[in-house]
C-alpha cells in the first residue's frame, strides 16, 4: 500500500481524534472529552486564526469583578528550543548529578508539541474579590482552552510540571513576583489514539446537606 500524502495523513489523524472526542454536540463533547498526550503530538498545531479563536473562547469564563486576572505566553517555532536551553540550564543547577540524557530530555520538553501556551494567573489582593476566586478563574480559562481546541479537532493537553513552580524559570518567562503558571497547554496533531482513564462516580462524591 502506498503511503498517504502528508495532508491526507494529518486529516486521518484528526479524524481519529474527532471520533474519540465526540464533537456532535456540546453535551457529547463534554461527556467524551479526552486529552491528547504531549509525548505523542506532531505538526501541525493550531493556525494563528485558530489560536485566536481558542483564546477568544478561553476568556469567556466567570470573572468576578471583570478583573481578567490572567494572561498568556506563547511558544512556537524556534522559541521552544530557546526556552528549552533555559530549562536545561536551570535543571542542571538544581540537579548537578544528572547526566546529559536527562538534560536533553528537559531541553526537549517544549519540542514535544508544535505550540505551547502558558496560562498565567495574575491574581492580586483586592478589597472585594479574594485571590482564590481570581485563581479559579484562571483554571476555568485553561478548561475552556481544552474544550475549544478539542472541538476544533486539535490535540491538547494541560500540564504544569516543575517549571511551573520554579522561580528562576518564572523570571525567564517574564513573570512578576505575584504571578503563577496555571498551566502549560500543549497543542498538536495526535499520532496515537487518545486514552481514556477511570473516572470517579459522582454519586460517591455527592453529599446532600440536611439541617441537623
Amino acid at each position: 500500500m502506498s503511503p498517504l500524502p502528508f495532508g491526507a495523513g494529518i486529516a486521518r489523524l484528526r479524524a481519529i481524534m474527532t471520533k474519540l472526542n465526540d464533537t456532535s454536540s456540546v453535551l457529547s463533547l463534554l461527556a467524551s472529552r479526552k486529552s491528547a498526550s504531549a509525548k505523542a503530538m506532531t505538526e501541525p498545531g493550531p493556525s494563528s486564526g485558530q489560536l485566536l479563536d481558542i483564546l477568544n473562547i478561553a476568556v469567556r469564563v466567570p470573572d468576578h469583578g471583570k478583573l481578567a486576572p490572567w494572561r498568556f505566553i506563547l511558544w512556537e517555532g524556534e522559541a521552544r528550543a530557546e526556552f528549552g536551553e533555559a530549562m536545561k540550564t536551570r535543571w542542571k543547577a538544581l540537579h548537578p548529578e544528572h547526566g546529559e540524557s536527562t538534560l536533553d530530555f528537559v531541553r526537549g520538553l517544549f519540542l514535544r508539541a508544535p505550540v505551547v501556551l502558558a496560562v498565567v494567573s495574575t491574581a492580586s489582593e483586592h478589597p472585594k474579590i479574594p485571590v482564590w476566586e481570581q485563581q479559579l478563574s484562571a483554571g476555568a480559562v485553561c478548561m475552556n482552552i481544552l474544550l475549544a481546541a478539542t472541538a476544533m479537532g486539535i490535540g491538547c493537553q494541560w500540564n504544569t510540571d516543575w517549571m511551573a513552580y520554579d522561580g528562576e524559570i518564572g523570571t525567564a518567562m517574564g513573570l512578576t513576583a505575584q504571578e503563577k503558571v496555571a498551566g502549560f497547554i500543549y497543542f498538536g496533531t495526535p499520532t496515537a489514539p487518545l486514552e481514556d482513564r477511570p473516572r470517579p462516580d459522582p454519586a460517591d462524591l455527592l453529599t446532600r446537606w440536611a439541617a441537623s
